[in-house]
């Protein structure tokens, strides 16, 4: 066998989520997989995750979804409230009917709780070599394959590059060259507190979402009940990016004065709040560029609002790891770009979907607010459902891809 006909040899720059997935799709295809993390180690911060029915088809085609269930927390249901009359506006039963419909449950973890699964998985596979402090910088291609250079020094060569470093990717920034992410202009507190802190009648097993003029506030039970999960969203106009910048209690308390009731009991009680300026971009056709991809936030960064960014970067890494099954070196480039094809339309209708629902839904004021709360209120719990069908569903995991 020439190398040519062999398996590839895949790079995949940045080990968050996307990376790990993406490299556990293809280890499990027969690739031999190198992942390249800038962190010092393969770790993952940050606080809650909420993972759709699409989500879980992916965990099980990578073969984590068991894991993953034994960590998450099953909520009951979505909850939409308007923050300043108080009032239950609309919910979404994430039940009996919900699963039968998606064939999945929809659940809410912190973020090592996927994290950790796809890391222990890459551990354990085959043909999976993992690189902490190994910064990609730059890349060169050849008719055979790609070379990647780092910020210390170092090369490694490989027949493919998956570029899953995030939404500040290096591997983007030579590919598509389109500058800076776009900052939204709007700024997010997060905080995780112990369950012990919260008062009982105030531990709903619901993803409950508080929307008021320019602000929202979302909180939700992870650590398979260990903690409440709290993130409360200012559109302040703010330009400049921020990333977990510490915030102190009195500034949150401070800038989401209009929250009150049960949402203000709650907001009260997170410590160690950290703030975040969200960032996206637009989308757009081409991510792929002979040996070189893109994956997951460097591909089609989003907003968290329709709380799909790990979801679409889960389905990416299937349906590459199934596109270059069975493929060779030779053929992978021509895979590369029907992954492209494949992929492009549905994460580009996500990313527009949640600024508009950034828009439309979590931050109206006065009668903006009341059309809103109308036009939900006249949904019945089908119509929810039909709503979310392209999204929540398996989608392109239906089937085997060919």
């Amino acid at each position: 066998m020439t190398a040519h006909e062999a398996p590839a040899r895949v790079l995949v720059a940045g080990g968050g989520i996307g990376g790990l997935a993406a490299a556990l799709a293809l280890a499990r295809r027969g690739h031999r997989v190198t992942v390249l993390e800038r962190a010092a180690a393969f770790t993952e911060f940050g606080a809650g995750i909420q993972l759709a029915p699409n989500a879980f088809h992916a965990l099980d085609r990578l073969g984590v979804g068991r894991a993953v269930r034994e960590r998450a927390v099953f909520v009951a249901e979505l909850r939409f409230m308007d923050g300043v009359t108080g009032e239950t506006v609309v919910t979404v039963p994430l039940a009996e009917r919900y699963r039968r419909r998606f064939a999945q449950p929809y659940a809410v973890v912190h973020r090592a709780d996927l994290y950790e699964p796809l890391l222990a998985a890459c551990r354990a596979a085959d043909g999976i070599e993992l690189l902490a402090g190994v910064a990609v910088c730059s890349y060169a291609q050849r008719p055979s394959g790609v070379t990647v250079s780092t910020a210390d020094g170092r090369t490694f060569t490989g027949d493919l590059l998956v570029g899953a470093d995030g939404l500040r990717s290096a591997v983007r920034a030579q590919l598509v060259g389109d500058g800076a992410p776009r900052v939204c202009g709007h700024t997010i507190y997060r905080s995780v507190i112990p369950i012990g802190k919260v008062p009982e009648e105030l531990r709903w097993n619901a993803v409950t979402l508080w929307a008021g003029p320019r602000w929202h506030f979302v909180h939700y039970v992870i650590g398979g009940g260990k903690y409440l999960n709290l993130a409360a969203t200012l559109d302040d106009g703010a330009r400049e990016p921020v990333s977990g910048r510490p915030a102190t209690r009195d500034l949150v308390r401070e800038r989401f004065g209009g929250l009150r009731g049960p949402a203000r009991r709650l907001l009260e009680l997170g410590e160690e709040w950290r703030e975040w300026v969200l960032c996206d971009r637009d989308p757009v056709d081409v991510w792929t560029d002979g040996r070189v991809t893109l994956l997951g936030d460097a591909a089609h960064p989003m907003l968290q609002y329709a709380a799909q960014g790990a979801c679409q970067s889960l389905e990416d890494a299937v349906v590459l790891g199934e596109l270059l099954g069975g493929a060779t070196a030779g053929e992978a480039p021509a895979r590369l770009e029907k992954y492209n094809a494949e992929r492009r339309e549905r994460t580009a209708r996500t990313q527009l979907l949640a600024r508009e629902m950034g828009e439309q839904l979590y931050h109206p004021a006065g009668e903006a607010a009341r059309a809103r709360n109308a036009m939900l209120r006249s949904l019945g719990e089908d119509d929810l459902y039909e709503h979310m069908a392209w999204l929540h569903g398996a989608g392109p995991l239906r089937e085997e891809t060919a």
